[in-house]
């Protein structure tokens, strides 16, 4: 019974398919709707420039008869970048157009149509979504009715529930099984042409990870054109191999590229582009909506009462906004005639083209390769494929780059970066000259040496005529270790306007210690690693670059030899004389690290601060004097209110207050003494420290 009902939807499904295709044959085919492809052209792909940024740019070129519409299918994530640099080029086209399917346009579209099909609905609720339509069914005797709707009942010898659908006849409602209903048609031709409608949208864009691009030529007569875009595209990659067992280093370098799209390459010329252009995405494709505030309907009321404020001054001048410049839409309504831009034209001339013996060692084949060639685009550098590429697509291939015989010279090379300490090997290595004449970007390379794989190794983008470190392995007959001595000594001492002065220099002494075990003479690099803020002293560095220093050394055979390097960056320190203790005064004056004429004046500075410590000495002694003195007076009249001032007793204790106050009384012009002792002592004091100048 379930096979049975199955047979019936696919059946129904095809009917309606059919019936709906009919009627859209008859529709008229200028529906705003539809695009006309009546003109259909393909233009050959014929140029690529992929570039290390990750996009590439395509060309499409050739002869069109008469208007033409050009289909051009991406990849989704490709839509943005095609719509944001599309370039037409046809010199008989005033009008071109490029029409294009949007994000949601099949959802919408579906929606739109009388029977919406855009949620994948069974039978059963299709039908009762068009509640009121009327059908003819056959089961197997034709019926014609209005839906009334689609219920579900239960089966006697089942549990399962079955559809039935409702129709309103002539004679009343009747019920039929969808098992039994062996046809259905719309009476509604309207209604099966959406239908037939929806079912071609969805066919069209069975493959959802492509869009399709339109573009309309209305142009005439025979003609060339072209167009071209940029897209996202695999990064081309680039491998070298150096072989160092010949009496010329032979250099050799192969671009890897890739074609992961779904069209084939066929006779393309292939460019290769090395740099860093500034490239972004802009969501261009799907429709933007902009937010905009609900205003309160312009409806006349009633004016409200208002006071103006007096006017002075000259009135302004009315500002009138300046024209706007001309966009490119408007430039084309003020001039039909004028053609579309031609993009400028990125062929370079190409120069004799370079023939290099192939390698013939260590597995790689002999003979001569034809490579690229290499001229300047910009601030960037291109590299043309001599011959047309053929590539068939989701395929890669090794294009032959570079191959020319370079200066090369074998070393080792040591790293001094956290080497204290330990004992390392140096690494094999190799200083290169690029004389190929090309600017080549950063790749690894594969070393071959003696006939045999030697190592690997990286280089970073090489410029011509420069010269290059690569290292590919280590050389286990050499070891190497390094030590480091801080140290700080005194430059000068200088003093001036109270303040003394150390100009010190803080160096770093690091010994390389080398130990060449093998039988023959070495050439070794090392790299020392410059610490911030620090200059070097010796030796002259071979080379520097903005992190480290080179220096050249010869290992002896056999023997051990060390190189020491000197680094120091100055350190000042500046200290204020007065206030500083007698202490810290006699012990500068005894250092020897100071000078003997500023020994001297501190000294001398040092017997004027004692000076002024005596005298403040002596104000401190007399003024204890005088507190006890008080204190006694205190003591003493306590005593006179105790035994009374008449008594014998209160008389002695009245005359030594007495006393007291005589002696309270010579101290006060003795304190006034000292005090002027004391400021005249800290005067010449300060005085003399400000004073010197060593």
């Amino acid at each position: 019974m379930k096979k049975t009902m199955m047979r019936f939807l696919c059946l129904m499904v095809c009917c309606l398919y059919v019936s709906g295709i009919s009627a859209q044959a008859g529709r008229d085919e200028t529906d705003s709707d539809r695009i006309s492809i009546s003109g259909a052209a393909e233009l050959p792909l014929t140029r690529i420039a992929v570039f290390s940024s990750g996009i590439a740019y395509f060309e499409h070129s050739g002869t069109l008869n008469g208007p033409g519409a050009i289909n051009l299918p991406f990849k989704t994530n490709a839509v943005n970048d095609a719509l944001m640099s599309l370039v037409l080029n046809d010199p008989a086209s005033a009008n071109p157009s490029v029409s294009y399917q949007s994000e949601n346009t099949l959802f919408q579209t579906l929606r739109s149509l009388r029977i919406d099909i855009s949620d994948s609905p069974d039978m059963a609720n299709l039908l009762g979504r068009l509640r009121g339509e009327e059908v003819e069914i056959s089961v197997p005797t034709p019926v014609s009715g209005k839906i009334l709707g689609v219920e579900y009942r239960s089966q006697e010898i089942s549990t399962t529930h079955v559809p039935w659908l409702s129709l309103y006849t002539e004679h009343g409602i009747r019920s039929f099984n969808f098992m039994d209903i062996t046809s259905l048609t719309f009476r509604d031709r309207r209604l099966s042409e959406d239908l037939s409608r929806a079912l071609d949208l969805i066919a069209a864009s069975r493959n959802f990870n492509t869009r399709n691009l339109t573009v309309n030529l209305p142009g005439s007569g025979s003609r060339r054109v072209s167009l071209s875009y940029v897209i996202p595209a695999p990064v081309w990659k680039v491998s070298y191999r150096l072989d160092l067992g010949q009496s010329s280093p032979l250099f050799q370098g192969w671009a890897i590229i890739d074609n992961d799209s779904d069209t084939d390459w066929n006779n393309v010329r292939l460019s290769l582009i090395a740099g860093r252009p500034a490239s972004f995405m802009q969501n261009l494709y799907p429709p933007y909506y902009v937010s905009r505030p609900t205003l309160p309907l312009a409806i006349a009321g009633t004016a409200a009462g208002a006071a103006h404020e007096t006017g002075y001054g000259a009135p302004q001048a009315m500002m009138v906004p300046p024209e706007p410049a001309p966009t490119a839409a408007r430039a084309r309504a003020m001039a039909p005639e004028a053609e579309m831009m031609i993009m400028r034209d990125m062929n370079v001339e190409e120069t004799d083209s370079w023939a290099g013996t192939g390698y013939n060692q260590a597995g790689v084949t002999g003979g001569v390769v034809e490579t690229a060639a290499a001229t300047a685009a910009g601030d960037q550098f291109e590299f043309t494929i001599r011959t047309p590429v053929s590539l068939n697509r989701r395929m890669s291939a090794m294009l032959p780059l570079v191959e020319s015989p370079i200066e090369a010279r074998k070393l080792l090379i040591f790293s001094g970066a956290n080497a204290v300490g330990r004992n390392q090997n140096p690494r094999l290595g190799a200083e290169l000259t690029n004389t190929s004449g090309m600017k080549l970007p950063a790749g690894p390379i594969t070393v071959y040496d003696g006939g045999t794989y030697a190592g690997d190794a990286l280089i970073e983008f090489w410029n011509e005529g420069e010269k290059r470190l690569v290292s590919y392995g280590e050389d286990l007959s050499v070891t190497g270790t390094v030590m480091d001595v801080n140290s700080r000594s005194t430059v000068s001492v200088t003093v001036s306007g109270g303040v003394m002065t150390f100009n010190r220099s803080q160096e770093i002494t690091r010994t390389y210690v080398f130990k060449n075990n093998a039988m023959q003479e070495k050439e070794l690099v090392i790299e020392h690693p410059k610490n911030q803020n620090y200059t070097l002293v010796s030796p002259a560095a071979a080379e520097e670059t903005p992190t480290l220093y080179r220096f050249n050394v010869t290992l002896p055979a056999e023997n051990e030899i060390s190189a020491i390097v000197l680094e120091s960056r100055p350190v000042t320190e500046r200290i204020t004389l007065l206030q500083l203790r007698q202490d810290a005064f006699l012990s500068y004056a005894s250092s020897q690290e100071i000078p003997p004429q500023i020994r001297e004046a501190l000294t001398q500075a040092a017997n004027l601060r004692t000076a002024v410590t005596a005298a403040e000495t002596a104000v401190t002694e007399a003024e204890r004097q005088r507190t006890g003195f008080v204190s006694e007076q205190d003591r003493i009249r306590r005593n006179i209110e105790a035994a009374g001032n008449q008594s014998q007793q209160g008389q002695e204790y009245l005359s030594r207050l007495l006393q007291l106050d005589a002696s309270i009384d010579a101290l006060v012009p003795e304190l006034e003494r000292l005090r002027a002792n004391v400021r005249t002592a800290q005067q010449a004091y300060e005085e003399y420290i400000r004073n010197l100048n060593l």
